[in-house]
């Protein structure tokens, strides 16, 4: 488990540091476009934990290099070596007909402690970069039933962060800045895009073909053509086919 290629830095910080987690994804693109509004200079970071949409990570490459981020890290972890979800196993992706037939139910596409081990990463870099900020593009409303996104897991995490990094036993106390948790996807959208979001960028489907065309019909896809339905916009992502109802 090792950290793979980054970007050049853009720029001389000289705003409060924060460590934004990128997975090239219409939340987290806006989530960083969020803390750069709010004055924060983001340095993000990406997993390769050996997810089936891979292809996530070209569009957290572009999203970085469009925002400018002081510097954009991947880091490599295998999550195949234990499996239990259909992101990093042969386990099929539910597919469906309409968002309306989602429930609040953990679906198979949960990866077991994923928001944990992403956050711990996260944290250690803060640590080594003197960072008191992360952020995180988890949501409460519009989201897949997933345990790691509630508020109340991520106060507990930011609790643990500040007893367990020799910074916060300093009295450097870690923030976790959460600016989604309470927004609709369709709220998310329309705050990205009145923050100059380029959403064509980003990538959502937990099934891409190959060549990296949304498949329309993962619980995931449904959120987000919902989303940009509401906004009366049409998703600019590609998709395989015509995309199912919302």
């Amino acid at each position: 488990m090792s950290p793979s290629h980054s970007s050049v830095t853009h720029r001389q910080a000289s705003s409060p540091k924060a460590v934004v987690l990128l997975s090239g994804g219409l939340d987290s693109a806006t989530a960083l476009a969020i803390a750069q509004s709010d004055g924060y200079e983001p340095y993000a970071i990406s997993f390769r934990y050996g997810q089936r949409h891979a292809i996530e990570l070209e569009a957290a490459g572009a999203v970085a290099e469009t925002s400018r981020v002081m510097r954009h890290v991947i880091v490599e972890i295998d999550l195949r070596t234990f499996g239990g979800s259909a992101l990093t196993s042969d386990i099929a992706v539910p597919k469906h007909d309409s968002a309306s037939e989602l429930t609040q139910e953990i679906p198979v596409t949960y990866v077991p402690a994923r928001n944990t081990i992403f956050l711990s990463y996260a944290l250690a870099y803060a640590e080594v970069l003197e960072a008191d900020n992360i952020v995180i593009g988890v949501n409460a409303l519009d989201y897949s039933g997933y345990p790691d996104c509630r508020p109340e897991y991520i106060r507990a995490f930011e609790t643990m962060a500040n007893l367990a990094t020799k910074r916060g036993v300093e009295g450097n106390q870690l923030s976790i800045h959460t600016p989604l948790i309470d927004l609709t996807k369709a709220e998310t959208v329309r705050r990205g895009l009145a923050l100059g979001v380029d959403y064509s960028q980003t990538r959502s489907c937990y099934d891409p073909a190959a060549t990296g065309e949304a498949c329309g019909h993962c619980d995931s896809c449904l959120l987000r053509l919902r989303a940009f339905e509401e906004n009366g916009l049409a998703d600019p992502a590609p998709y395989q086919l015509e995309p199912r109802n919302t």
